[in-house]
């Protein structure tokens, strides 16, 4: 009789991603502010349809990561290639066009514009969508997030779970290949973080790449298939989130916990 083997879900989706081509690699990224470096020699790679989850204590370089990808920080050395090619050189708009998306710690709207139009201008200058178009893609964007019956409210007057839905929705709006996700769930309650992790699992299901930076730590073990650490701006662990949440080393640095 053949034996069967069991795989329970983490390795199924392991062995899903093995074949998946990659979209983003960064080969020795460094980045420095005169004396300090805040990025040293960071190397990883992202295929299609994972979600990559990033921890690391406050000031750990994990926000200039985000902005070495986004073309917000300029590279000092190294290398990033998106989808077979290198960007190092793009413009962050032309890095936007090109399929890379962000949200931002802190919310960033145009707060005296309405929550359709901040859609609007997204899908306009970032997915470089004809009007019409761009009106269908943010009427659907306002469904998937929840933020209908807010479309025509200034962004400046939203609740702050409401804001980071807009600053999430913006990002959709670019219909990017890549999302970079930066503490998104931040301040938000436990039934507004889980509702975020259900929004999260529908983009992934579509098939939307993440990158995502969280403090909020069981929020992202829940939906992440891999965690990547960083600490004074190296990088200190990566692989399975139940591996990487057992290494001594990240709990010590992390968590405070002595092993």
């Amino acid at each position: 009789m053949q034996q069967k083997t069991i795989m329970d879900k983490q390795d199924v989706s392991q062995a899903r991603l093995d074949d998946t081509p990659i979209l983003l690699a960064l080969d020795n990224v460094s980045k420095s502010y005169g004396a300090l470096r805040v990025t040293q020699e960071v190397s990883f790679s992202v295929k299609e349809g994972e979600i990559l989850g990033i921890l690391g204590p406050n000031g750990a370089g994990k926000t200039t990561l985000f902005n070495l990808i986004s073309g917000d920080a300029r590279l000092d050395s190294g290398t990033i290639l998106f989808d077979g090619g290198p960007i190092a050189h793009l413009r962050p708009h032309q890095r936007c066009r090109a399929g890379i998306g962000r949200s931002y710690q802190i919310p960033q709207p145009f707060s005296n514009m309405t929550v359709f139009e901040n859609l609007v201008t997204a899908a306009c200058f970032g997915a470089r969508l004809p009007e019409r178009k761009a009106w269908d893609l943010a009427a659907q964007v306002l469904d998937d997030t929840g933020l209908r019956v807010y479309a025509n409210k200034p962004a400046g007057g939203l609740t702050l779970l409401n804001r980071k839905r807009l600053e999430l929705a913006r990002a959709l709006a670019t219909q990017p290949k890549l999302l970079l996700l930066d503490e998104i769930a931040g301040g938000l309650t436990e039934h507004e973080a889980m509702e975020l992790v259900d929004e999260l699992r529908r983009i992934k299901a579509e098939g939307t790449t993440m990158i995502w930076i969280e403090h909020v730590v069981h929020a992202l073990m829940s939906i992440a298939d891999r965690l990547l650490v960083i600490n004074f701006g190296a990088k200190l662990a990566e692989g399975v989130p139940a591996e990487v949440m057992s290494n001594p080393e990240v709990r010590r640095v992390y968590m405070g916990i002595d092993a």
